[in-house]
């Protein structure tokens, strides 16, 4: 194939895949958008947003101090 029918195909195919509509099952579409069946608020599992790491704060806190004290920085 040419350049030119080459393009012409894959227009045609963008066409048809662009103005393409399957037939719609519009009564599964409102049972799937009717959602009347909710879940109860108590079970689902309520996700802390931060895990707890109080235990361990302390814990290490001496083994790791911070030595980036203003006055030993070398200017210069």
């Amino acid at each position: 194939m040419g350049r030119g029918r080459q393009k012409a195909k894959a227009t045609k195919q963008a066409r048809d895949i662009k103005y393409y509509s399957p037939n719609t099952d519009y009564s599964a579409l409102q049972k799937e958008l009717g959602g009347t069946t909710r879940r109860a608020p108590s079970q689902q599992i309520e996700v802390p947003a931060e895990p707890d790491y109080s235990a361990y704060e302390d814990k290490y806190a001496d083994q790791f101090e911070d030595d980036d004290d203003v006055d030993s920085r070398r200017i210069g």
